[in-house]
C-alpha cells in the first residue's frame, strides 16, 4: 500500500513539472497543433462542401494527437542529452512514476490542443453536440497516454539522432491510414484493409460517432476498446522499457 501511494505522489509531483513546463512553453503549443490548425483554416471549407465539420474535426483530433503525443520522446531524447535523465535515475522517485507523470503531462498537452481545434471548428461552423465532444476528449486523453508512453519507449531505444526523422516519417502515413480526410471505406480493398489494421481509424470512427452525436453504436464500442487496450500495452511496453533503461 505504501508502494502505491509512493507511486502516486511521484507520478504527482513529475506530471505537475511537465504540465508546468509545458505551459511556460507556449510556442510549443502552438506549434503542435499549427498543421491541423492550417488543415482547418485552408482545407476545411473545400471539405464542407462535399463533407461535414463533423467528420473532418475529429480527423484533425486524431492528426495532432499523432504529432503531439507520437513526437513526446523529444523531450526523453533532451533530457537524455542535457543530463536531465541521469539525475533523475538518482532520485528515489520510482521508475513507473518517472514515465506516467511524463505521459500525463503529454496528455494534458494534447487535450489543450484538441480543445482549441474544437473551438475553432465551431467558429467555422461545426455543431457537434457537447456531450459528444466532452466524450470524444476522453478517447483523445487515452489516445494521448498511449502515443506518449509509445513514444518515450521508443525515444529512450532508438538513435537519438534518428528519432525525429523516422517519427516525422512514421507519423504521415498513420494520420493517412485513419482516414482523417476522406472515409477508408472509400477505398480500394487493399488500402481499407490496410486500414483497419491500424488502431488510429477505430479511435478516429468512434470520435465521429460521438461527435454526431450516436453514443450506442458498434463503431463507439470498437473504439473505446482499441483504445483502451492500446492505453494498457503501450503503458506496459513504455514501463518495462523505462525500468530496464533506467535500471
Amino acid at each position: 500500500m505504501s508502494d502505491l501511494m509512493s507511486i502516486v505522489r511521484d507520478t504527482w509531483l513529475i506530471f505537475r513539472h511537465n504540465v508546468r513546463l509545458s505551459l511556460r512553453q507556449k510556442a510549443g503549443i502552438i506549434f503542435g497543433v499549427l498543421q491541423p490548425l492550417l488543415y482547418l483554416v485552408l482545407f476545411g471549407p473545400l471539405f464542407a462542401t462535399i463533407g461535414t465539420w463533423e467528420t473532418l474535426i475529429p480527423g484533425l483530433l486524431v492528426q495532432v494527437g499523432l504529432l503531439s503525443a507520437g513526437m513526446a520522446g523529444f523531450g526523453v531524447v533532451f533530457d537524455a542529452r542535457s543530463g536531465v535523465l541521469e539525475r533523475l535515475r538518482v532520485t528515489p522517485a520510482h521508475r513507473v512514476s518517472l514515465l506516467l507523470g511524463r505521459v500525463l503531462g503529454s496528455s494534458v498537452t494534447l487535450l489543450i490542443q484538441s480543445i482549441m481545434l474544437i473551438v475553432v471548428g465551431y467558429a467555422f461552423g461545426m455543431r457537434a453536440a457537447v456531450p459528444g465532444v466532452l466524450a470524444g476528449l476522453v478517447l483523445m486523453a487515452l489516445l494521448g497516454v498511449s502515443l506518449a508512453a509509445l513514444s518515450n519507449a521508443l525515444a529512450l531505444t532508438m538513435n537519438p539522432d534518428l528519432f525525429p526523422p523516422i517519427m516525422s516519417t512514421g507519423i504521415v502515413p498513420l494520420v493517412l491510414l485513419s482516414g482523417a480526410f476522406l472515409p477508408m471505406s472509400m477505398a480500394p480493398g487493399w488500402l481499407n484493409a490496410l486500414s483497419l489494421a491500424t488502431p488510429f481509424r477505430y479511435v478516429l470512427e468512434a470520435v465521429r460517432e460521438l461527435f454526431a452525436g450516436h453514443y450506442a453504436t458498434p463503431a463507439v464500442a470498437a473504439g473505446v476498446a482499441v483504445t483502451l487496450i492500446l492505453s494498457v500495452v503501450c503503458v506496459t511496453v513504455g514501463t518495462r522499457v523505462f525500468n530496464r533503461e533506467n535500471a
